[in-house]
């Protein structure tokens, strides 16, 4: 077996981008996946999304309990995604194709982009907002200058980002730790956690806003578990992925609760400058900003980075072959970036009301992707991919796989009548006295059609994970068989 270099004697701009990755380039340790999630987490719109639980009705309490049964539930299917990247060396969504025919694929796929796109923009607004008062400009200024950082740190990938989620898990436990301390000394946490009215469409919601928060990162989660050594465990890989988010958004939305539950109507509108005003003035204020807008970095350049590796995978599967030049990889950098920035500009002053309904809505296409990947690979094929088969239409997994398509699209149609966001509205949501139980029907159903539709399927598995160093890989992937 080739000798693992260290990282250090990586080049620090990453070569590869949706290939496969050979065990010799593998490399890092799973703290590495600890610090990532852990610092992705730890940023100020998760406190906003905390924040909303109370924002919206909902009183501390029974909030509280919520965003961690959400968190949990929802964490734990983010870290069965997480788990995939090293045993298959390759980014989340292009093991879709398994599921959806090389072609297929592209139909989750653009939805993803759209989220990337939405997740970068509401992040891009409030890092706009601490830049803005850490440099005396405008938010719309502060805006742009956080694009700039993004860019740059997107184009160097993979390692560059795992710097910064270390980097940044360190300056969000001191702020937070800060920020906490802070709370516990102007509010009295034993009088808001007296107040309690229990209603199932606010402690829904609560749930809902934690597990889809978690769900969302499921399409690109194994993207930076992919360059571990194979040999890694899957449950360690788990845990720590999963435990990293898990803390982190929990953290923060506990901050972002009591904040909103001290606010007395304040918070909305001025996410930024309230979190900020509870630390102080002067110095420690711009240090607060700071650290906002580094949090958002780590996770703004994840958004840019599956975004990349998205489009990378749509466009590599009707051309055929995966590599991805640096230059293409700027231009498609700077698009997505570009994008996501001009919608913030457009959109940064209606933000709170647009997100909430932004992220909610997005459960309704991206649990049934999770719930079909997941069945496939942990109960049907087992971890026994064809790989090469991957780029290759004509190969074992076909241009398009109809019945992964069809129980994809029932998924998200039968969630229709449950969902409650101010997008939209189904016709049962009345009748549950306006809890949203989408989500929950969008992870069931679809798990159990595609497991009973591919059991039955005629498609033959592999019978043992089929690699590019695989010398049997060649008439595998020739004869589809």
């Amino acid at each position: 077996m080739t000798q693992l270099q260290e990282p250090s004697a990586k080049p620090l701009i990453e070569r590869r981008s949706i290939d496969y990755i050979p065990e010799g380039e593998r490399h890092g340790r799973l703290y590495s996946q600890f610090t990532l999630w852990l610092g992705a987490n730890l940023q100020i719109t998760a406190i906003v999304t905390g924040a909303l639980a109370v924002v919206l009705g909902g009183d501390v309490f029974w909030s509280l309990i919520g965003l961690l049964i959400g968190q949990l539930f929802g964490g734990a299917v983010m870290a069965l995604h997480a788990a995939q990247g090293p045993k298959l060396g390759l980014p989340q969504m292009i093991s879709s194709r398994v599921q959806f025919g090389v072609y297929g694929a592209a139909i989750p796929i653009v939805l993803v982009c759209l989220m990337y796109l939405g997740f970068t923009a509401t992040g891009t607004v409030l890092s706009g907002q601490a830049i803005g008062q850490l440099l005396s400009v405008s938010d719309s200024a502060g805006i742009l200058i956080f694009a700039g950082v993004i860019v740059l740190s997107t184009v160097f990938g993979y390692r560059v980002i795992h710097m910064i989620g270390r980097i940044a898990s360190v300056l969000g436990i001191i702020a937070f730790i800060y920020l906490f301390s802070r709370v516990m000394a102007l509010g009295d946490i034993g009088e808001l956690l007296e107040n309690r009215h229990f209603t199932w469409s606010s402690f829904l919601l609560s749930v809902s806003l934690a597990a889809s928060w978690q769900i969302a990162y499921g399409p690109y989660v194994a993207d930076y578990s992919r360059y571990l050594p194979s040999s890694t465990s899957s449950v360690k890989t788990f845990l720590a992925a999963g435990l990293g988010s898990v803390i982190g958004a929990q953290v923060s939305m506990v901050l972002g609760v009591f904040a909103a539950a001290m606010a007395n109507g304040q918070f909305a509108g001025r996410e930024v400058a309230y979190i900020v005003g509870l630390g102080g003035a002067g110095a420690t204020a711009a240090l607060l900003y700071f650290s906002i807008a580094f949090g958002k970095v780590t996770i703004s350049t994840l958004n840019s980075y599956g975004s990349f590796m998205c489009i990378a995978t749509i466009i590599s599967g009707f051309r055929g072959h995966i590599e991805v030049s640096r230059t293409q990889r700027l231009v498609f950098v700077l698009g997505i970036v570009g994008a996501a920035t001009l919608i913030a500009l457009l959109g940064q002053h209606s933000f709170l009301g647009a997100f909430k309904s932004f992220i909610l809505f997005l459960l309704a296409f991206f649990t049934p992707w999770s719930a079909v990947n997941l069945v496939d690979y942990y109960f049907v094929t087992k971890e026994r991919y064809d790989v090469p088969a991957l780029s290759n239409p004509d190969g074992r997994y076909g241009r398009w796989n109809m019945p992964g398509i069809i129980v994809y699209t029932v998924g998200v149609l039968v969630q229709m009548p449950f969902i409650s966001t101010k997008l939209y509205t189904g016709p049962m949501v009345a009748h549950l006295g306006g809890v949203d139980i989408s989500w929950i029907i969008g992870l069931v159903v679809p798990s159990v059609l595609y497991y009973l539709v591919a059991r039955r399927s005629s498609r033959p598995v592999p019978e043992h994970m089929v690699l590019p160093a695989d010398p049997v890989h060649l008439d595998k992937a020739a004869n589809g068989a």
